[in-house]
């Protein structure tokens, strides 16, 4: 009888284990890429606001949309931009036990949509493979020797896989051979439901700047019933492909109209409103953070000098010094 109450005991623990670590959300900051090495100054605001994960970015650039080469790791960018300064950003955001999804991106010159890059030849295309594959592989490698726990493949190129699937897939294949952890792609907000790979992945990744609100400050009920079609077909994917959803990327800027083309970073639109920010984050949270097939999101985005960034007179995406940064903290408190 003994025997069969240790054995019962056992697997009610094991079960419930099992489900504390699957409710356990990547509550992230998408931490901006600078000219510095950063030091524990930098990531106790991190810490503060009870993240528990952030987005690295290093950044390759392409000239333009059509051409093929992405120049990357270079002394001609920012610390923050490169192999050795996305180490040193990991190495310390470890030492406050932040955990980290890395995300190499690529930019455009004069801020081109990366999803729009497309090559006019054959021979383009195999260059860009190529110039893709050296800059991914390289913090695959990365990644890999320092053990992050996620790696994200790409972010918003639906032209690039649309028109070269096979790559694609061979890419993964290579990425995995080097890099054990979790993997992950970041798709655009439209983009997501035609992404072919998911089922390669771990978790389906998503750039989360869906319309929610039309109106010049949405409220938080305008916002909740603004994401009630998106939601459901966010969650229509994750049962297709068994895989929990992931925001790669999320957020809202401090500026009116802000729930109605999130994905606008225009300077023009400069008529800030905190209050059209608060609201339009807490439904995003409401609506997603308490489902069990929603893995958590990064917030965009956190820069490294946080007394000097955002403020109440500040337009942009970040929640740094604005009202929004409670409500952050407030929901990626974890219950103890």
């Amino acid at each position: 009888m003994n025997y069969f109450k240790k054995l019962f005991w056992c697997i009610l623990f094991a079960i419930l284990s099992s489900c504390s670590a699957q409710v356990e959300k990547m509550n992230g900051v998408s931490f901006v890429a600078s000219r510095d090495v950063i030091d524990e100054s930098h990531i106790d605001p991190v810490v503060k606001v009870n993240a528990n994960y952030a987005a690295i970015m290093p950044f390759g650039f392409i000239k333009e949309l059509s051409h093929p080469e992405i120049i990357h790791n270079t002394d001609r960018q920012w610390f923050g931009e490169t192999r050795a300064g996305a180490k040193q950003y990991i190495e310390e955001l470890r030492k406050k036990n932040i955990k980290v999804m890395l995300k190499p991106q690529i930019w455009i010159w004069r801020g081109e949509f990366t999803g729009l890059i497309e090559m006019e030849n054959e021979e383009n295309w195999k260059l860009l493979e190529t110039s893709y594959s050296s800059f991914i592989l390289e913090y695959a490698k990365l990644a890999e020797e320092i053990r992050v726990e996620v790696l994200c493949i790409g972010t918003e190129l639906e032209n690039f896989i649309k028109n070269r699937p096979d790559y694609w897939n061979t890419l993964i294949a290579k990425i995995k051979t080097i890099y054990k952890g979790k993997l992950t792609y970041a798709a655009n907000w439209d983009e997501f439901k035609r992404t072919p790979f998911w089922g390669q992945l771990d978790y389906i990744g998503v750039d989360a700047y869906f319309p929610v609100s039309d109106n010049q400050t949405p409220s938080y009920k305008d916002c909740i019933e603004g994401w009630k079609t998106h939601k459901s077909e966010i969650k229509a994917l994750s049962e297709r492909y068994d895989r929990p959803i992931l925001f790669t990327e999320y957020g809202y800027r401090s500026v009116d109209y802000s729930g109605k083309q999130p994905w606008v970073s225009d300077r023009s639109m400069n008529q800030v409103n905190l209050e059209a920010q608060v609201n339009t984050t807490k439904a995003l949270y409401e609506t997603f953070w308490k489902e069990d097939w929603f893995a958590g999101g990064f917030i965009w985005k956190w820069f490294h000098d946080y007394y000097k960034s955002g403020g109440e007179d500040n337009s942009m995406y970040t929640p740094q010094n604005k009202p929004v940064e409670d409500v952050i903290k407030t929901y990626y408190k974890t219950e103890e």
